[in-house]
């Protein structure tokens, strides 16, 4: 099913368009990474979709009900379902794993659970911990993990959210190759029960997620399909991997 659709979108900033009439549709579950050159309208879509920008004209619609995010506050948008992960991890250095963990977990809102929320919080830290590959870990503290660990957390800290959709921007940044290998297919098991949409321009990350690839140029999509077929298109080869 389809479970996020741009429609039309554009959205200028003094005068340059960042965005320009851009539309695309998301399923759920799949796994998309999105490339492009600098200015190619990247950040700006994850900004749209999670309300930290609202575009001059279009659409995002979301959901079974077709409900526009346009004009929705960013809390109400995760709130619905939208995690978004910077390219900085942001965790908690001077609390441990487990704690970072426990503060991101979802409030629930049945009285009768509160009663057994700290053993229902417990077995769903242990279940995020052993998700991300962070189960001996929990008595860490955050500041001690290596950088791809960090990641792997703050990734954990999303999913402790319930979302359906996850923005995750530029994860390979400053990994380990093995860190690198390890993120990818952390974000291929995530991407079979949700929707993942991956920013990125290492290519050989992206061939790893081997998934359907969107590439913008000047806020519009340029091309779109698997990493093969767009690294052949001609435009995609002028405009971003001649570079």
């Amino acid at each position: 099913m389809t479970l996020l659709e741009v429609d039309g979108i554009s959205v200028t900033f003094d005068g340059f368009r960042a965005i320009n009439s851009l539309s695309l549709s998301m399923g759920e579950p799949e796994l998309r990474a999105i490339i492009g050159p600098n200015g190619a309208g990247k950040t700006t879509f994850m900004d749209i979709v999670t309300g930290k920008t609202r575009p001059d004209s279009g659409r995002v619609v979301w959901g079974e009900d077709n409900r526009d995010l346009i004009g929705m506050s960013e809390s109400a948008i995760a709130r619905a379902g939208i995690g978004r992960k910077f390219q900085k991890p942001t965790v908690f250095e001077d609390q441990t794993v487990r704690e970072n963990l426990a503060m991101a977990l979802k409030a629930r809102r049945d009285p009768f659970r509160v009663l057994f929320r700290r053993a229902d919080n417990a077995g769903r830290i242990a279940e995020l911990a052993d998700e991300i590959s962070l189960a001996d870990h929990l008595m860490r503290k955050a500041g001690e993990l290596s950088h791809g660990q960090k990641q792997w957390l703050e990734i954990g800290m999303l999913l402790a959210q319930e979302p359906r959709l996850l923005l995750v921007d530029e994860p390979a940044a400053g990994m380990t190759p093995a860190e690198r290998g390890h993120t990818a297919d952390l974000l291929k098991r995530l991407a079979k029960t949700r929707a993942v949409i991956v920013v990125e321009h290492d290519m050989e990350f992206v061939r790893r997620l081997d998934c359907k690839v969107t590439v913008l140029h000047e806020g519009r999509v340029l091309a779109e399909g698997s990493l093969d077929h767009v690294t052949k298109n001609r435009d995609v080869i002028d405009v971003y991997l001649g570079r």
